[in-house]
């Protein structure tokens, strides 16, 4: 039950992330490797920028819960998924330089910023709840990742397709940690 409650409060806080990193999907506009629109590019940010939040809401419960390492091993995982998501980001020309990676819990995209305080502030609430807010960051990455996929080239859809398969990875991990929690 509580579960259901702290995901459905997360939901209702993370319902915009979909609607901002895909858009309207009726219009889609042709592409080449050097064209982009600029829905794709402001996608590439939100990517990026999400990756970040994931990262730097475990860097944050990761201090808070020491005794759960499945933090501090997957913030390593998503600078890298950062990392990843950065270079789409110079190769498409998106605007990133106003991104500062070394201010944990700050974002250029508002939503996102909305998300990592409200995802902190779930986590807060016990170690249980901060578990589970990993687990529903990786859910809610797999999906943005895969309509963030709709349209774009296929190098964007190749780097999606390794986070999504890491983002699978660490859902894993969260729910094992969850599964021994309880017990």
């Amino acid at each position: 039950m509580v579960k259901k409650i702290i995901l459905l409060g997360l939901g209702v806080a993370l319902l915009a992330t979909a609607s901002f990193a895909t858009g309207n999907k009726n219009n889609q506009v042709s592409i080449t490797v050097d064209n982009l629109s600029e829905e794709q590019k402001d996608t590439l940010l939100f990517i990026y920028q999400e990756e970040k939040v994931a990262r730097d809401v475990y860097i944050v419960l990761g201090e808070y819960y020491p005794n759960q390492n499945v933090y501090q091993n997957i913030q390593v995982s998503e600078q890298e998924h950062m990392d990843s998501a950065q270079e789409l980001c110079e190769t498409y020309g998106v605007d990133i330089s106003n991104v500062d990676e070394s201010e944990v819990g700050v974002f250029v995209v508002p939503v996102l910023q909305e998300v990592y305080d409200t995802l902190l502030a779930q986590g807060y609430q016990s170690e249980l709840s901060g578990l589970m807010v990993g687990e529903y960051a990786e859910l809610k990455d797999i999906v943005d990742l895969e309509e963030a996929e709709e349209g774009m080239p296929s190098d964007v859809i190749g780097v999606y397709e390794e986070l999504k398969e890491d983002a699978y990875k660490h859902l894993a991990a969260f729910r094992k940690a969850i599964d021994a929690y309880n017990k």
